[in-house]
């Protein structure tokens, strides 16, 4: 575990970048033409970051980066599918 010590404009900044970060893997969750094995690789980035984001940003600022879904591929057929999360 590593400690991080910041005052309130690193944490703005912090938070700032973070959301753009979020909003970015967001906006090509859409984006068909992304292969889902790269969609993959973004869940797990997005989950990353979220849980960073959530230990420094207030809950109500959490709420609108909270995942309705997921993107799981069914390796039969070879489509995306959703599949509901927390």
């Amino acid at each position: 575990m590593i400690g991080l010590l910041v005052n309130h404009k690193e944490v703005e900044e912090l938070m700032y970048m973070l959301k753009r970060e979020m909003d970015e893997i967001l906006f090509d969750f859409s984006d068909e033409r992304i292969n889902h094995v790269v969609k993959r690789g973004m869940e797990e980035r997005y989950h990353i970051l979220f849980s960073l984001f959530k230990r420094i940003a207030p809950p109500n600022e959490c709420i609108p980066y909270i995942r309705k879904a997921t993107y799981n591929t069914k390796p039969e057929s070879g489509k995306v599918s959703k599949k509901n999360s927390i």
